[in-house]
């Protein structure tokens, strides 16, 4: 809401009238929680957020190439720790830095779950930045702001049981940091 507030008075100050449209949009994006949004499971099925609604969700932009990839084991490990408290870790594989996941969603799951072990889920392929970024991130960085914005792999955001986006963590913070762990165990605290 205060993302919303400040743009808006910059464009009032600005001389820039909104139109009613545009004024809807902006007001709805300030409502909106994770659970609006959905994405494509790696093996081609939907896979709205709203089916971990009273859960904690922690999504991370994967690439199998990059040498942020040991973090994945890392992942794996948190979900397995936390998973019956409701721990959701959702990998959403991208090519978007440095061309480090050009593989087919096969190869993907092959090499996360024969080099990591992974079995929490993943998605399809996906944009997250430019103009083609999934309506989430962009979504994510209206919410968190300009810094939150993810400018590599593994970059995360913890979503709360509500839907609500609580926190994000840099690429070098590691999924098992002591940040991370602080603030997954506060939301899984709090009742469902």
């Amino acid at each position: 809401m205060v993302y919303f507030r400040l743009l808006l008075g910059l464009l009032i100050a600005g001389g820039f009238w909104l139109n009613a449209e545009l004024f809807s949009q902006l007001n709805a994006a300030s409502t909106m929680s994770a659970h609006d949004f959905s994405f494509e499971s790696i093996d081609g099925e939907p896979l709205p957020l709203a089916q971990y609604a009273g859960k904690v969700v922690l999504i991370v932009n994967t690439a199998s190439e990059c040498g942020f990839a040991p973090q994945l084991e890392e992942l794996q490990s948190l979900w397995e720790h936390y998973e019956a408290r409701g721990l959701v870790v959702l990998g959403v594989p991208s090519n978007d830095f440095g061309g480090q996941e050009p593989g087919s969603a096969v190869e993907i799951q092959n090499y996360c779950r024969v080099n990591y072990g992974v079995n929490f889920t993943l998605t399809a392929k996906t944009h997250i930045k430019g103009t083609d970024a999934h309506p989430f991130y962009l979504w994510a960085q209206n919410r968190l702001g300009f810094l939150s914005k993810p400018r590599w792999n593994f970059h995360k955001y913890l979503i709360a049981r509500d839907g609500s986006l609580n926190d994000w963590f840099s690429t070098l913070t590691k999924p098992k940091s002591r940040k991370v762990i602080r603030s997954i165990e506060r939301l899984l605290a709090k009742p469902k």
